[in-house]
């Protein structure tokens, strides 16, 4: 039965989008740099991984062709990374000889349990994890990446041989200890790429900018090449002799028992690339302004693994290497990506000798820009005057991205953002609250709000609003706050708890309020409460802490609850009271009078 036209808008939204004018042309030219791209990194990053250079542009093919159909995301492409690659070379090079036909098979078998785990989270909708990724988090990863993006291409830019370099630091170090030795050709080369990319989206946005910066640096390298067999100016590295990267069908291989040992560094595998998928499709989609669907996308980058590693292919995730140049060479649906993999295997076997001629430092000038635009130096001027614990958490994750590994840097920003989070929790304002007028409908305001002065309190009743949850690490900050009312001088011996804003109680919050009510009955007074949640009521009436309380003592408004504790104070300090606070005061004080003259 053929699929019905709403039911493939549901399973592939993007569709509503290629029908738009100029989105073919618009992703057939993004997919077009795309698989430039990809030549020289997917043959690097197999090296990484300790695999033959062709499994990098197998891998540059298949998952990307799957995880763009069916993720989230309509710009990022997913294929071998460079922390991928480097976790897989550290996980799987003391179980078998890297490059060997053992190590390979472990590999795939690896990559499969690596598709089947994302893909279970995806089903038993996980994805809500990702949302633990605060922005902050999400921005300093961005620009650490961008970071570290800059940093190994400048490698190519200036040609400095940072071999024994580990990590971007010590690769940082190296390049500016030889700096006085470098390349003055893929100097140029890699310039005029960046400027004439820069010019043609200056002068002409709708020409593929970074294609022509592209094609300008390999023509400058090749006329140098071609003038200057070496030296200063001439010798630049170019990719090379490329063979066709057609993806051949292979079983994963591994034996049972060697599955026991592959199970936890998959589970480790899973972390690392989901992490970092989820993390450059958000990074993405700020960018973009597309909404990500977590689920949708760990499915998409599950699937592709499961059915990559059966076409030669190693663990894949999403590459921001990639993504990014996707974003701005105007990419509009995922059929870029499929356009990028696809036209790979044409390219290489159509044009292998005019690709061949593709400088490194062409490309390298090309992540340039990529990484000037991931900066965003506005932004981190607005978190700096408007969010400082923001800019501290985005800080500290950028500067880990940079010095640990991605995975590691994720996870930490995360925790600093929780922690930040928790720490503004677990200190809830607690308001006395007071009335500014006389009016029928009477405001409550803080008692020291300056634009009424302080307004003053009754004696007998406090009036307290609670702006926040009571849980366990919020019950220090409230007890201590609740202890040091009770033990004023001029103490209060009632107290009614403005409770709107008190969104839910756990356990140590329950316990919390029975000993104010203890404490309050004891100096002769009584707890009150307004306003309630009913999840918090309905956890009262599960505890019976209502009843020990009193439904009496829960208040729809204001005006009753002020009334049924105003029956409950003692009159004879109301009678020499002369804050006057609440109308049943000034009654009061009127019936009193009222019965002296009649007297």
């Amino acid at each position: 039965m053929p699929v019905s036209s709403s039911r493939l808008l549901r399973l592939f939204p993007w569709l509503e989008q290629v029908r738009q004018p100029g989105a073919l042309q618009a992703d057939l030219l993004a997919g077009l740099l795309g698989a430039v791209l990809v030549l020289p990194q997917g043959i690097a990053f197999a090296t990484l991984a300790g695999l033959p250079p062709q499994y990098g542009l197998y891998t540059a093919i298949v998952p990307c062709i799957v995880a763009a159909l069916f993720g989230s995301s309509r710009h990022v492409m997913s294929g071998p990374t460079n922390a991928s690659s480097l976790a897989l070379f550290a996980m799987l090079s003391p179980l078998a000889l890297a490059g060997s036909q053992h190590y390979i098979q472990l590999a795939l078998t690896l990559t499969l349990m690596v598709g089947a785990l994302q893909l279970l989270l995806g089903t038993l909708r996980m994805g809500r994890l990702a949302s633990f990724v605060s922005p902050a988090a999400l921005h300093g990863f961005t620009t650490g990446a961008a970071l570290m993006i800059a940093i190994y291409a400048c490698r190519d830019w200036l040609k400095i041989d940072t071999t024994g370099a580990r990590g971007a630091l010590q690769t940082l170090y190296s390049l500016l200890r030889q700096l006085p030795d470098l390349h003055v050709g893929t100097l140029l080369a890699g310039t005029c790429t960046l400027l004439l990319t820069l010019l043609v989206r200056r002068w002409h946005p709708r020409w593929p900018g970074m294609l022509l910066g592209l094609a300008g640096g390999t023509l400058l390298a090749w006329a140098l090449n071609s003038i200057f067999a070496t030296g200063t100016l001439g010798g630049i590295p170019t990719v090379g002799t490329i063979q066709t990267p057609i993806p051949v069908f292979s079983l994963p291989g591994a034996t049972w028992r060697e599955l026991p040992e592959l199970v936890g560094l998959a589970l480790a595998l899973t972390i690392i690339t989901l992490a970092q998928s989820i993390s450059i499709a958000q990074a993405v989609a700020a960018r973009s302004g597309q909404f990500i669907q977590a689920d949708r996308e760990f499915v998409g980058q599950g699937l592709s693994n499961i059915v990559g590693s059966f076409f030669s292919c190693y663990v894949s995730c999403g590459s921001l290497n990639r993504s990014m140049p996707n974003l701005m060479a105007g990419a509009r649906t995922p059929l870029a990506a499929v356009c990028s993999a696809l036209l790979l295997v044409v390219l290489v076997a159509v044009s292998a000798p005019l690709l061949a001629h593709i400088a490194y430092a062409a490309i390298a000038g090309l992540l340039l820009l990529v990484a000037w635009n991931l900066l965003d130096l506005p932004h981190w001027r607005q978190m700096a005057r408007q969010h400082r614990g923001d800019f501290v958490v985005a800080l500290i994750t950028a500067a880990a991205t940079v010095i640990l590994r991605m995975e590691v840097a994720i996870l930490l920003g995360t925790l600093l953002s929780l922690a930040g989070y928790l720490y503004r929790t677990s200190r809830p304002a607690m308001r006395t609250m007071a009335f500014a007028d006389w009016s029928p409908d009477r405001q409550m305001v803080p008692a020291s709000d300056a634009t009424h002065g302080a307004l003053p309190e009754c004696p007998q009743l406090k009036l307290l609003r609670m702006e926040g949850s009571i849980y366990f690490a919020a019950v220090p900050h409230v007890a201590g706050r609740l202890e040091y009312l009770r033990t004023l001088p001029d103490a209060q011996p009632h107290l009614l708890i403005m409770a709107k804003s008190m969104n839910f109680i756990d356990a140590s919050g329950l316990e919390l309020w029975e000993r104010e009510l203890t404490q309050r009955r004891a100096m002769g007074g009584d707890l009150y409460f307004h306003r309630p949640r009913p999840q918090v009521i309905e956890l009262w009436q599960r505890t019976g802490f209502l009843e020990r309380l009193g439904e009496d003592h829960v208040f729809p408004d204001k005006g009753s609850a002020i009334r049924a504790i105003y029956d409950r104070m003692d009159p004879q300090i109301c009678a020499g009271c002369r804050a006057r606070c609440f109308f049943e005061c000034r009654d009061s004080e009127t019936q009193g009078q009222s019965v002296g003259a009649r007297s």
